[in-house]
C-alpha cells in the first residue's frame, strides 16, 4: 500500500508539474525574446534620433555606443554602412525598412531590429539594432535550468509528503491486519487501537465489535456445552452404575442380555459425551492430547457393538486390516465415535454389506467405511452441518466425525460416491509401531 500511495502521489506531482512547466516555459522564452527585441528597438531609436538629414553630404554622425553584445548601424537608401557597424552591405530587415515601417526580424543567426530615418516625409536612412539569437537562447536556457531545478525539488518534497502520508495511512492498517492474524491464531482477546484516521478508525471500531460479538457467541456455546455435559454425565453415571449392581445382584437369564446392552449403551454414550466436551472445550486440540488404545481392541469393540444390529436387518458386517499392526495406538474414543457416526450411516442409508477396511500408509492410518449404496447430489456439502443429505437426517452426525477427524490432525472425505466409501486418515502416533 505504501508504494502506491507513493506512486500515485508522484503521479500526480508529475502531472502537475508538467501542466504548469511546460507553458510556463515557453512563456519565458517568448517574454526573453520580446524583451531582448525591445531592447534592440530602444537602441534603434535612441541611434536614429542622433542621426542628421546632413549625413547624406559628409557630415559625420554620432550614434550612440550599443550594449555589450549589440551592434548598432546606420544605412542610407543605397544599402551602404554610413556608421556604427553591422552586415555589408544592408539585409533583408534593413530594405524593409526603407519602406517606413520598422521591421523585427531574424537574419543570420541575429536578432535585428531595423528603425528608419525620415525627413521632410522622405526616409534617408534605416538604424539596425542586432544582437546574437545565441545570446537570447542561453538565458533562455539558463532559466529552464533553474525552472527544472525547482520542479525537481518539488517532485523530491511530494515524494517525500507522500512517504510520510503513505506511513500514516498503512500505520493502522498494518496493525488492524495483524490483530485479525492473532485472532486467526485463537487470541480473540485482540483489539485494534484507534489512529488518527477516521475512515480506518470505522473500519477498527467495526472489527472490534464484531471481535467481542463472536467471543461473546463462542462463551455462550461453550459454556452450554459443559453445561450440557456436565449436566448428562451425573445421571449417566449414576445410570452405569445401577446397571452395573443390578448386573452383579441379579442372576436372571432373562434380564441379564438386556442389562449388558443397556450397560454397554451407557458407557458408550459417556465416552460420546466426553469426547464432545473435549472437542468444543479445546477447539483448536491436537492428537497429542487424545487418549490413545490399541487399533485392535478398538475394532474389535466397534465390532462387537455393531455385528448385532446389522445382524438384526439381515446385512452383513466386514472387517479387514490388511496386516496393520494390531498394537498400533490410535485415539480410542474419537475413532470410535467416528466409526460409530459412519457405521450409522451406512445402516440407516445404505444398503448391502458393510465392509470396515484398516490401511497402513507408512505415516498414516486410513480407515475405509463402504457399503453397497451411492451418494448423490451435491456431495460438496455432505459434511456441512445442517445439510440433510443421503437420505434425509439432521445433518450433524457426519458434520461432527469431521470435527473430531480434524482434531486429531486428520481428515474425513467421501472418497467414492458408488459404492458409498468414506475414508479416515489418522497421522500415525510415534513410537506405536510393534513391527
Amino acid at each position: 500500500m505504501r508504494q502506491r500511495v507513493v506512486r500515485v502521489a508522484l503521479t500526480a506531482a508529475l502531472i502537475a508539474v508538467v501542466l504548469l512547466a511546460a507553458p510556463l516555459a515557453w512563456a519565458i522564452r517568448s517574454a526573453l525574446y520580446a524583451d531582448q527585441r525591445d531592447a534592440l528597438e530602444r537602441t534603434a531609436l535612441a541611434g536614429a534620433v542622433q542621426v542628421s538629414p546632413d549625413y547624406r553630404t559628409g557630415d559625420p554622425v554620432e550614434l550612440p555606443r550599443p550594449p555589450d553584445g549589440e551592434r548598432l548601424g546606420l544605412y542610407d537608401p543605397q544599402l551602404r554602412l554610413r556608421a556604427g557597424s553591422g552586415s555589408r552591405p544592408g539585409d533583408t530587415p534593413v530594405r524593409q525598412a526603407l519602406t517606413g515601417e520598422a521591421v523585427h526580424s531574424r537574419s543570420g543567426g541575429d536578432l535585428v531590429v531595423a528603425v528608419p530615418v525620415s525627413h521632410a516625409e522622405q526616409v534617408i536612412g534605416v538604424v539596425r539594432a542586432s544582437s546574437p539569437v545565441a545570446t537570447v537562447r542561453n538565458r533562455v536556457f539558463a532559466v529552464w535550468g533553474a525552472l527544472l531545478g525547482a520542479a525537481a525539488f518539488a517532485l523530491a518534497a511530494a515524494v517525500l509528503v507522500a512517504r510520510r502520508q503513505a506511513r500514516a495511512l498503512a500505520a493502522p492498517l498494518e496493525d488492524l491486519s495483524r490483530h485479525c492474524r492473532a485472532v486467526t491464531h485463537g487470541h480473540l482477546n485482540a483489539r485494534a487501537a484507534p489512529s488518527n484516521i477516521n475512515e480506518i478508525d470505522q473500519v477498527a471500531r467495526t472489527h472490534n465489535e464484531m471481535l467481542h460479538s463472536l467471543s461473546e457467541l463462542l462463551r455462550r456455546e461453550r459454556d452450554f456445552t459443559t453445561n450440557a455435559s456436565h449436566q448428562l454425565r451425573t445421571p449417566l453415571t449414576a445410570l452405569q452404575l445401577t446397571l452395573e449392581a443390578g448386573l452383579e445382584q441379579r442372576d436372571d437369564t432373562r434380564l441379564r442380555p438386556a442389562l449388558e446392552e443397556a450397560l454397554a449403551t451407557t458407557r458408550q454414550l459417556h465416552r460420546t459425551v466426553e469426547e464432545v466436551l473435549r472437542l468444543s472445550s479445546s477447539p483448536g486440540l491436537h492428537r497429542s492430547s487424545a487418549p490413545l488404545r490399541p487399533v485392535g481392541q478398538v475394532l474389535r469393540a466397534t465390532q462387537q457393538r455393531w455385528h448385532g444390529l446389522f445382524a438384526d436387518d439381515g446385512r452383513c458386517l466386514e472387517y479387514v486390516t490388511h496386516d496393520v499392526p494390531d498394537g498400533l495406538p490410535v485415539p480410542g474414543g474419537a475413532v470410535t465415535e467416528i466409526l460409530d457416526v459412519l457405521l450409522d450411516n451406512a445402516r440407516r442409508h445404505g444398503r448391502g454389506m458393510i465392509r470396515v477396511t484398516v490401511r497402513d500408509l507408512d505415516d498414516a492410518l486410513a480407515f475405509d467405511v463402504t457399503d453397497e449404496g451411492e451418494v448423490s447430489g451435491d456431495t460438496a456439502r455432505l459434511f456441512d452441518r445442517g445439510h440433510t443429505g443421503r437420505g434425509g437426517g439432521t445433518g450433524i452426525g457426519l458434520a461432527f466425525a469431521r470435527d473430531l477427524a480434524v482434531s486429531l490432525g486428520g481428515r474425513l472425505s467421501l472418497t467414492r460416491g458408488t459404492p458409498t466409501t468414506f475414508t479416515l486418515l489418522l497421522p500415525i502416533y510415534g513410537g506405536g509401531r510393534t513391527s
